[in-house]
């Protein structure tokens, strides 16, 4: 073999295997953007999951409230709207915006019950205000998972080189689930 095929042959291996790293930092990259995403949904779910449950929860809670605090219409009213929003709600940033909603209707509910003492000694009423309790926990542990999947996701897509392929093959930043600025301040209990 001649020197001149003996170093196309080198060149030739040496292109073949600098392609082969690029495709397979490339196809790496892609699959890891496809991974976070798919987690991203997999949390997502779980956070949908304990906010159907709360869903669920709530009619029960809003009826012993009613039957105690009948003149109590507007904190019912807010929260039957609010569970409406929460159950017409399509996109990830709606469903957020929705169950802040509800959440804020909800400690107006648990307000109004601070008015009516005899609630309070209610069996119904006490399992009921446990459950939503560990379903507002379970809420608060799925939202932080949630969140931390997103950030995960969010920085591998902005640090460069990623941000480059994330850009290219259309993958976008995810939004958490913050909770709103109104939910910072405590409600206000008057008797």
């Amino acid at each position: 073999m001649t020197k001149g095929k003996r170093n196309l042959l080198i060149a030739v291996g040496v292109i073949v295997v600098v392609l082969l790293m690029f495709y397979s930092g490339i196809k790496g990259a892609y699959n890891s953007f496809v991974t976070l995403d798919e987690g991203i949904k997999a949390s997502w779910a779980q956070v949908e999951n304990q906010l159907q449950r709360r869903y669920d929860l709530i009619p029960n809670l809003v009826e012993t409230v009613r039957g105690f605090a009948a003149q109590e219409k507007a904190v019912f009213i807010g929260v039957t709207e609010a569970r409406a929003k929460v159950g017409g709600a399509k996109s990830i940033p709606d469903k957020i915006e929705a169950n802040n909603q509800l959440a804020g209707a909800l400690s107006r509910l648990l307000v109004t019950v601070e008015r009516y003492p005899d609630i309070k000694s209610d069996q119904n009423f006490i399992r009921l205000q446990d459950e939503l309790a560990g379903t507002e926990n379970r809420i608060a542990v799925e939202r932080r998972r949630y969140n931390e999947t997103v950030r995960t996701y969010n920085v591998r897509i902005r640090t460069f080189p990623s941000n480059v392929l994330a850009g290219m093959f259309g993958f976008t930043k995810a939004e958490f689930f913050e909770v709103p600025d109104s939910a910072q301040a405590a409600p206000e209990v008057k008797f």
